[in-house]
């Protein structure tokens, strides 16, 4: 349904005197009402020949508002369908704190739940054999996951990780629990640090029916190699995650170089 308040309630105005183009004016107002919970995620805007009318702009100032909120993410346009106030992003920590997909929901209150895609022995090709420090074609196990937050699928990840160190794994019910925490707690597998990469990448035919997305949307790709306190790598994963549930937090410090 659109969420149209009647005029009395509502009465968008731009001031023709001002030295602010008119689409910034009507991005600010439409920026407003959803910063304010107005328009809730999910909610539909009214259609362009209706906001024309209500800021009595052309159908040009309109689309040139749309396509910037689209741009810094407060809304998606369904070709179709409309315009719909964009859902919150989904926070998870990329550098600061070596955790996993589980663990970074959790923290906000969602814990995943995941659909196991695969969870078999493989012979390691040769990318993945050398992310693990093993020969190739030493047996690995593959597990493919879905993961689900609010009953979404947000992420398509897929999990190598040495088959003799990682034996009990193959029949781990792994849907609602942490694969770090199954590693640590029944393996004796502590993680202790990781190597992490991120780039955008179009979503495949598969991946999109996965994510219930466009072919071709963005992805996120997180590819990651996570080591033992010895240093051994235990695991390799590549993460797709939606681009536009997505976003990644790293913290920064400054380092300081000697004076020369």
């Amino acid at each position: 349904m659109v969420l149209n308040d009647p005029p009395a309630i509502w009465h968008p105005a731009i001031d023709h005197s001002s030295p602010v183009p008119y689409y910034a004016q009507v991005k600010e107002t439409l920026r407003g009402r959803i910063e304010r919970g107005d328009w809730k995620p999910g909610a539909q805007l009214p259609g362009e020949p209706e906001l024309c009318t209500m800021f009595d702009v052309s159908r040009t100032v309109i689309r040139q508002a749309l396509t910037e909120l689209m741009y810094e993410g407060l809304i998606v346009r369904a070709k179709g369908r409309g315009t719909f106030v964009a859902e919150p992003k989904i926070m998870e920590n990329l550098a600061q704190k070596l955790t996993g997909f589980y663990q970074d929901m959790a923290d906000h209150g969602n814990p995943p739940v995941s659909r196991v895609l695969a969870q078999h022995i493989i012979a390691a090709s040769a990318k993945v054999a050398g992310f693990l420090n093993l020969p190739s074609n030493t047996p690995v196990l593959e597990i493919e996951r879905l993961r689900f937050v609010n009953d979404e699928p947000i992420v398509l990840v897929t999990t190598y990780l040495p088959y003799d160190r990682c034996t009990d794994l193959l029949k781990a019910d792994l849907t609602r629990q942490s694969l770090y925490a199954v590693m640590e707690q029944h393996l004796g597998l502590v993680i202790t640090r990781g190597h992490r990469t991120l780039e955008a990448v179009p979503a495949s035919q598969r991946e999109a029916e996965l994510l219930q997305v466009d072919m071709g949307a963005p992805l996120m790709l997180l590819d990651s190699v996570s080591y033992l306190d010895d240093g051994t790598p235990i695991e390799y994963y590549h993460a797709l995650h939606r681009g536009d549930r997505s976003r990644f937090e790293a913290e920064l410090v400054r380092v300081y170089e000697q004076a020369r």
